[in-house]
């Protein structure tokens, strides 16, 4: 079993930056790919990222490739989503995930952090 916690959101202008962590609960956080979805007001949820277990592979949407970069540290029981670059499109609630797929990581979820892009 597995809970994760969320934080660093908040309001900003388009072009700053931003630094998602997910702090985690539980055991052998290594055993489980994890990564973000966001789900933007009157949108449907969207993948943004993943990271394998060992780190080693990543994956990004179309979206925010070269702007976002996803990272974790398995012994502090933590991961991260650089946001660069951000726009008025990145704004919508970020989830933290963690599960078996490193496509889908989706059997465990965070309860989420507003992140905002104004211009």
């Amino acid at each position: 079993q597995v809970q994760l916690v969320e934080s660093g959101g908040g309001l900003v202008q388009a072009g700053a930056s931003l630094r998602l962590s997910c702090a985690a609960s539980g055991r052998t956080l290594s055993s489980y790919a994890m990564g973000w979805f966001r789900q933007a007001p009157g949108k449907e949820r969207e993948f943004v990222a993943a990271i394998s277990r060992s780190g080693g592979n990543t994956y990004y949407a179309d979206s925010v490739k070269g702007r976002f970069t996803i990272s974790r540290d398995n012994a502090k029981y933590t991961m991260a989503l650089q946001m660069n670059s951000l726009k008025p499109e990145d704004t919508a609630v970020y989830y933290c995930t963690a599960g078996i797929s490193s496509y889908a990581p989706t059997d465990y979820w965070g309860q989420g952090t507003q992140v905002t892009v104004s211009s």
